[in-house]
């Protein structure tokens, strides 16, 4: 169970979990519809001697038991849904079903946890304790396949008593991988508010009550909660994404609907901040002789790496790849459902380098030129086996 076997493993495996991350690429499927994505991995997983067993519908999860398998639980964890994005990419593995794409690495996720699986199960004679392998569904949308596998069970029988995921960085080159300790990831938030006033001719506005003038007053007003509500120590983001008025160029239309996103890393001003919401957009509605519909829908929380499960990987990941490849992060204010794992067991989230300038593989996360340096497959495997088998190492002798 050496570092260079392991390594050695990863490296073997690689055109294996390359062709599997290629033929997911090609067939995306939507947050909770990964019924093919799911036979796919429980296929390859047949194939290689592990059993599965079905969570929130379209997830598995796989116990691999060493010996005393009762002494410590350590749980893997990748997500397997794709985003409705359209594909602009040529290459001979892209999506087949229109405006479906793996544009957030989660084929790499599911591809490097199906290699780490495989190297766990070979091993298992040599270790003590059980690893549980959680392919989940539905991270894209809420309510979050996390919430939902936690709600069926996922992190008891047995109890989970660490728990690591990794997740693809375009900002970070392939080869190398990010860590941050304590707080990382913001909790996400969505903002839905509708204003209605009474429409007319533009011409005659005195005889209206004009909504796109009260959702401008509103959208200035709510950037105020952040700059002037918010403590400066806590992050926070207030964004309005979308906003259809529905009117022309000399008509003032009756309504005017809005969509946004707050997020924070800090739980009880999150609460503070969703009231001043809907305070701010109705108090400015009324004022101005319209009313507001607002829905503040709460999201996932923010995702806090524990300290000491991040030191111990990070230090697993300078034995792997050397100090040189291994970087440390900055807070990263997107959101992430495996923030629900982080609130209930140590865990840590880190980040797989996939970055290639030389190959023009630039795009970030969610575009529809996203791709990867195939290259963080060769790692990918092996660094995650590692990291758990040291972490469950440390979980059994405690």
């Amino acid at each position: 169970m050496s570092l260079q076997h392991i390594q050695q493993r990863s490296d073997e495996l690689f055109e294996s979990i390359v062709a599997f991350r290629r033929d997911m690429h090609r067939n995306p499927e939507l947050s909770f519809h990964e019924v093919e994505t799911q036979e796919r991995i429980r296929t390859f997983l047949t194939a290689h001697d592990m059993e599965s067993t079905v969570c929130a519908e379209t997830g598995l999860v796989v116990l691999i038991k060493g010996k005393n398998p009762e002494k410590a639980v350590v749980a893997l964890r990748a997500d397997i849904d794709a985003l409705p994005i359209r594909e602009a990419n040529q290459t001979d593995y892209c999506s087949i079903n229109d405006g479906v794409m793996h544009a957030c690495g989660h084929d790499v996720h599911t591809s490097s946890l199906l290699g780490c699986a495989v190297i766990l199960n070979e091993l298992k004679d040599a270790f003590e304790g059980t690893f549980k392998l959680i392919f989940q569904p539905g991270e894209e949308k809420l309510p979050g396949g996390a919430s939902i596998m936690i709600r069926e069970g996922v992190l008891t029988n047995p109890d989970v008593h660490s728990m690591i995921g990794q997740h693809v960085m375009p900002l970070i080159d392939a080869g190398k991988v990010g860590f941050r300790s304590g707080l990382y990831m913001a909790s996400a938030d969505e903002i839905y508010i509708t204003v209605h006033g009474k429409g007319g001719h533009a011409a005659h506005p005195h005889q209206t009550i004009d909504p796109v003038s009260v959702s401008a007053h509103i959208i200035t007003a709510l950037q105020t909660i952040v700059s002037r509500s918010a403590k400066p120590s806590i992050p926070s983001v207030l964004s309005i994404g979308k906003i259809i008025g529905n009117g022309a160029t000399n008509v003032i239309p009756n309504e005017v609907y809005m969509e946004g996103t707050f997020r924070t890393f800090d739980e009880n001003w999150r609460a503070e901040a969703h009231q001043l919401i809907e305070k701010n957009v109705n108090g400015i509605a009324q004022s101005l002789g319209a009313r507001a519909d607002v829905e503040v829908r709460k999201g996932y929380p923010y995702l806090e790496n524990n300290p000491e499960v991040t030191h111990r990987a990070r230090q697993c990941a300078v034995e792997y790849l050397g100090e040189e490849n291994v970087v440390d992060l900055d807070i990263w204010p997107a959101g992430e459902d495996f923030a629900f794992y982080s609130q209930l067991v140590p865990s840590t989230f880190y980040r797989l380098g996939t970055r290639n300038e030389s190959m023009g593989i630039t795009s970030m996360l969610h575009t529809p030129t996203f791709d990867v340096d195939e290259r963080c497959l060769r790692i990918g495997p092996g660094l995650m086996a590692y990291t758990a088998i040291q972490e469950l190492a440390f979980r059994c002798e405690s």
